[in-house]
């Protein structure tokens, strides 16, 4: 009788079949918690064939699709509303990134309360902060850059502690409030002079009104897609 044919490194063909066999194995776990190995071709004796893949019946409105008719509807809704209506007293960039913040926070609920009191509490504090580094006269006698680097690292670090109280815990959110109105104040010419006016054209109250506006955007385009991707499914489960 011929002897066993050899393979590389002197391996019989057939223990090579069996660590090919071995290497072709299920993963699953034993009684100890350790991971052992299971060959492909037991898995139909134990009457567990692979799952298959999830599939979508016709008509089904993916939540993707819906969220970007939502998005995209609502947001030209909202460049409208800014830039006709409201004449462009309010800013349109703030609020898409209060819109953003509230996908951010989780949305719902409690997102919207989160999104709307912790970009009030940030815009707040960069007003205090910009009265304190460019009205106070301290910037005078320090030279601006040392003391607005004062003045911000203080209002950051109240933003922080501040987040200690669970209805301002969104530190991002603040800091999308802060910075918005930082930038409102500093590219508007009459933005410092109007950090004390009590009208809309102070900046803080322009960034406050116009990240709660994007706020509840968010709210209402969050409702829209579930509306939109459940109008969907119950369209295919008529057809179905």
């Amino acid at each position: 009788m011929p002897g066993p044919v050899f393979g590389h490194n002197g391996n019989s063909v057939f223990k090579m079949g069996q660590n090919w066999t071995k290497l072709c194995a299920k993963p699953s776990r034993n009684n100890s918690g350790l991971r052992s190995v299971e060959p492909v071709d037991r898995l139909a004796s134990h009457g567990q064939p692979p799952p298959a893949l999830p599939t979508k019946k016709g008509g089904e409105m993916s939540t993707n699709t819906a969220l970007a008719i939502s998005l995209g509807v609502l947001g030209a809704v909202a460049t409208w509303l800014f830039l006709g209506p409201l004449g462009g007293m309010l800013a349109i960039w703030a609020a898409f990134i209060a819109w953003g913040c509230y996908f951010h926070c989780g949305g719902k609920e409690h997102g919207l309360m989160s999104t709307v009191l912790a970009n009030l509490a940030g815009a707040i504090i960069a007003g205090i902060t910009l009265y304190a580094a460019l009205r106070t006269g301290m910037a005078d006698k320090l030279g601006v850059p040392i003391w607005a680097a004062i003045c911000v690292g203080i209002g950051v670090a109240a933003m922080v502690l501040l987040a200690n109280i669970e209805m301002f815990s969104a530190i991002p959110a603040q800091v999308y409030g802060f910075a918005s109105t930082v930038a409102l104040t500093l590219l508007t010419a009459d933005g410092v002079a109007n950090l004390t006016a009590a009208s809309i054209a102070n900046p803080v109250l322009v960034i406050i009104v116009s990240m709660m506006v994007g706020a509840v955007f968010g709210y209402a385009s969050e409702k829209l897609t579930g509306i939109l991707a459940g109008a969907g499914s119950h369209r295919a489960h008529a057809k179905a």
